[in-house]
């Protein structure tokens, strides 16, 4: 069984996707964030203006091609991608198929060839200033920018993009969690609607 988990960026669907993992029994997690498309052959510079909310920027292709391999009970090599240089350094992990896949992804319910492959679909929002908030931290802290490209970039493109694509995708949620919310008590609400499909 495949079960999505959708949302905004920093909304807070990765913490709701972990706090499933915990409780769920057997459970692997795919996230579309691994799936970035490699632009080592591209400058620092040009790699800055690349608009990483559309499904352009992502290896769609393969992604399915791993959602449907995990469907039928087959491993799958994830490719490694360093999110602070926006390229694949090399090499590859190793994901192991189990009765529920988890998959996780900002754009996951915008692109019907994902969108039709989940047997449960969870979209997670949080208003744009909390996602704001969120991702300064995150990007700061995590993945080395600094805080002016954190904002320009949203400004740019992670804000327009979620309103033009990702909210619009949220009316084909079966469950949908608004911030704030408790990831513990909404995992268990996820876990009885999977127990119960």
């Amino acid at each position: 069984m495949l079960i999505g988990f959708s949302g905004g960026s920093c909304s807070g669907k990765t913490t709701l996707a972990k706090a499933v993992l915990q409780i769920s029994g057997p459970a692997t997690l795919l996230a579309f964030d691994d799936y970035y498309r490699d632009l080592s052959h591209m400058a620092p510079s040009e790699r800055a203006a690349v608009n990483y909310d559309h499904p352009d920027a992502l290896d769609v292709e393969l992604f399915i091609a791993h959602m449907d391999d995990l469907a039928a009970g087959n491993s799958v090599k994830v490719p490694k991608y360093d999110m602070a240089t926006h390229t694949r350094p090399g090499g590859n992990y190793q994901l192991d198929p189990a009765p529920l896949v988890i998959v996780d992804g900002i754009l996951l319910m915008a692109v019907e060839e994902c969108r039709e492959r989940l047997d449960l679909k969870v979209f997670v929002d949080a208003p744009r200033e909390v996602r704001l908030a969120r991702r300064l931290v995150r990007d700061v802290e995590e993945r080395g920018r600094d805080p002016h490209s954190v904002e320009e970039q949203f400004m740019t493109s992670v804000e327009p993009m979620h309103q033009s694509l990702v909210l619009p995708s949220s009316k084909y949620a079966d469950l949908k969690f608004e911030h704030p919310f408790d990831p513990a008590a909404a995992a268990q609400i996820v876990v009885k609607e999977v127990n119960a499909t």
